[in-house]
């Protein structure tokens, strides 16, 4: 199977996991010379909450969430690690159910490997909060690889 495009799904729990994020993605996207289309999924509460904080005025319905993702901290830290190895790259932003929306946006970019990461959580965790990345796991139309952040705590 030949590597064309991975989508590398991040949200609003992964700011402080770039650098195992990004590794990660160039570990399989710089040999397989694919393209990484990075992907920021918002919910609509996210989403006007990083509108506001980006002072980003939306009154006229104009700003597309790949601009306002391209904006976001985590997608340019992303970015420039991706230039510092010669990766190519797109930038992707949605609105909707952060599992679901991914398992869209890998179907509709034609992704042949999907990278989310998450952290690890006790089965009541996963059951009382839900869990992205499982549904992600359990729904993708390709391979998913896991990046494994810190323990959640509470669970």
């Amino acid at each position: 199977m030949t590597l064309q495009t991975i989508l590398l799904a991040v949200g609003p729990g992964d700011a402080d996991r770039t650098d195992e994020l990004a590794e990660t993605v160039i570990e399989v996207a710089q040999p397989a010379d694919a393209t990484v289309v990075l992907a920021h999924v918002f919910t609509q509460d996210e989403y006007n909450e990083v509108l506001e904080n980006l002072e980003m005025d939306d009154e006229s319905g104009q700003v597309r969430p790949d601009e306002v993702a391209s904006r976001h901290s985590t997608i340019r830290d992303l970015r420039r690690k991706l230039e510092e190895a010669d990766v190519r790259y797109d930038v992707r932003g949605d609105i909707g159910d952060h599992g679901s929306t991914i398992v869209e946006l890998a179907t509709g970019v034609a992704a042949d490997r999907v990278v989310v990461g998450g952290r690890r959580r006790s089965p009541t965790g996963k059951a009382v909060f839900g869990s992205t990345a499982q549904e992600v796991l359990l729904s993708s139309p390709c391979p998913v690889t896991f990046v494994r952040g810190a323990e959640e705590n509470g669970d």
